[in-house]
């Protein structure tokens, strides 16, 4: 296996590799990239995908990964540019598979053409943010594999190209936090399933049998000062697809099933004082002036209609007359019809720079349509959103897909996901969310949630700690670039606040098992973190595997390894 990147994915998918499939690895980075703290993954999930590991190997016609247990060497290859001379050096020719997660799009697009010229039997797992190039591109190696197979169709290669986005596979369980309060949601053909935390039945109750246990989460998982999830944790850490028998056994510990849900509802709620279109159209000085001015001729035609006796209607064309100044003087008219000729044409002369003022918002604000919106007044019940990068931008989408009101907050005018935020019609405030008066001008103190998504570790932390001062039971979810410090984070801020919702996540974390499950050959669905360890949702080939094919779904499930869903 041969992991090229120069950021925290690639060493987080080279120790995916190692310490859950047992595969030798060799990873290629910058001559910087070793600065980068490598991360560890846990022996504990190498246990619990070991048997359906050894499945899809067979599949592929090559050996399983032995007991599971980490491989002792890997490679590393410093090298500035992925060139021909680097993947033949590392042995490209002979690799079962390659991922290229590089930042830059066109760096890793450039390394898999030379790859699959080098080996069209290689396995490509490509990280790219733009999803539409990315269709065409997988398309474009399968192809390019099939025809230099020879056989046209390349059905009997174990090869495939996968192109994967750490923003894609992170965004869900990010954006899910804020709507359902978890980010254990999955999302696939049309559904939506969301993993659901039950406290332990107490005593004389029964648990309810009806939904298949996914985990057993810690015995520590409600200690504010427990360590969840921890490693350490033995026996009494959180346990993935265990049997019934050992559901029963484990009195005092909650579970996570799985259950399916639908967004259908209403959004979340936008609170009081909801503004009209009309109110988008002209401030509210200018309405007040409107209405007094209608009140004013409104008032005029009673008063004509009484000293004249007219008809109402009668009386008020009159006024109107009067108000835009085509009547005729009344010279030879009552003292009263006089008076009123002439606070007529004052309420006239009042009138002309209110239409002007009208006439020029109007304009202003069709000429700003497409410019960025300010969060309107009496907004409450939406999720104030900070950072619009790549992370940013997908979070962004996937909640105004949800129909969830949002207002982002971004430094940079010039941030990839501002025309996102222009196209949605999503306000937007420009300011340093540091500086005092920038979270107040999104309404923190009314949201519903805080997702702080910045690319700076600081700067998330520091937002956090303070809307957390503003709002001590604010929902709040915040990116970490390192998994061991969002773990002492989420641990501080749960011991600090019990009764809030805190969660801290590292997007190399929620990405790198699906990576490292596409260069295993799999075709992952996605993944749902439970506590500090994530469960993997694939779609398998049932046929040639005697652990599956002709097999009941209770016949084939194997505690620990995997169990059938659909």
């Amino acid at each position: 296996m041969i992991v090229c990147g120069d950021d925290g994915l690639a060493h987080r998918l080279a120790a995916e590799l190692r310490g859950v499939y047992a595969e030798q690895v060799t990873l290629v980075v910058p001559p910087s990239g070793r600065q980068v703290r490598r991360p560890v993954a846990g022996r504990a999930r190498a246990a619990s995908v070991a048997l359906l590991d050894r499945v899809v190997s067979a599949a592929a016609g090559r050996a399983g990964a032995g007991g599971g247990e980490p491989a002792p060497i890997e490679q590393v290859v410093e090298a500035a540019e992925v060139t021909e001379a680097v993947l033949t050096e590392v042995g490209v020719d002979r690799a079962a598979a390659l991922a290229l997660v590089y930042d830059d799009d066109e760096t890793n697009i450039r390394a898999a053409l030379t790859a699959r010229r080098f080996n069209p039997r290689l396995r490509l797992v490509l990280r790219l943010y733009n999803r539409r190039l990315g269709q065409h591109i997988e398309e474009l190696l399968d192809q390019t594999a099939a025809v230099t197979s020879g056989d046209g169709q390349g059905a009997g290669l174990d090869t495939s190209t996968t192109v994967l986005s750490d923003a894609d596979t992170a965004a869900p369980a990010l954006a899910a936090t804020a709507l359902v309060g978890t980010s254990k949601v999955l999302q696939t053909e049309g559904l939506v399933l969301r993993a659901v935390e039950r406290q332990p039945p107490r005593p004389g109750e029964v648990a309810d049998p009806g939904l298949c246990t996914l985990a057993l989460l810690s015995a520590t998982s409600n200690d504010p000062a427990g360590a969840d999830g921890s490693e350490g944790s033995g026996e009494l850490g959180p346990q993935l697809l265990p049997d019934e028998a050992a559901v029963a056994a484990a009195t005092g510990r909650a579970t996570v099933v799985l259950e399916q849900v639908s967004y259908s509802g209403p959004p979340l709620p936008a609170g009081r004082g909801g503004v009209p279109p009309f109110a988008s159209l002209f401030s509210r000085r200018l309405r007040w002036s409107l209405a007094g001015l209608v009140g004013c001729v409104l008032a005029l035609a009673v008063a004509l209609t009484v000293v004249t006796d007219e008809h109402p209607l009668y009386a008020t064309y009159v006024t109107l007359l009067d108000l835009f100044g085509i009547n005729d003087p009344a010279f030879h008219e009552s003292t009263g019809e006089q008076v009123l000729q002439l606070l007529s044409g004052l309420v006239g002369l009042l009138l002309l720079p209110v239409l002007l003022a009208a006439v020029l918002e109007a304009l202003g604000t069709f000429r700003s349509a497409s410019a960025l919106r300010k969060p309107p007044r009496g907004l409450g019940g939406h999720v104030v959103l900070l950072g619009l990068g790549k992370i940013g931008t997908r979070v962004l989408t996937r909640l105004r897909e949800l129909h969830i009101p949002v207002v982002c907050v971004e430094s940079d005018p010039d941030a990839r996901g501002m025309a996102t935020a222009r196209r949605l019609r999503v306000p937007v405030v420009l300011g340093d969310v540091t500086q005092e008066g920038v979270l107040e001008a999104a309404k923190i103190h009314r949201a519903h949630a805080l997702l702080a998504l910045t690319s700076a570790d600081t700067t998330n932390l520091e937002a956090s700690l303070y809307a957390r001062s503003v709002r001590p039971d604010l929902r709040v979810v915040l990116r970490l670039y390192d998994d061991d410090f969002a773990t002492a984070v989420y641990r501080t801020l749960r011991a600090a606040h019990p009764f809030a919702l805190t969660r801290s996540r590292s997007v190399s974390h929620l990405a790198a098992p699906a990576f490292a499950g596409a260069m295993m050959g799999r075709q992952i669905l996605g993944a749902i973190p439970v506590e500090r360890r994530v469960l993997l949702f694939a779609e398998v080939e049932v046929a040639g595997h005697p652990q599956l094919e002709g097999r009941t779904v209770g016949e084939a499930f194997r505690a620990g390894a995997w169990r059938v869903l659909a």
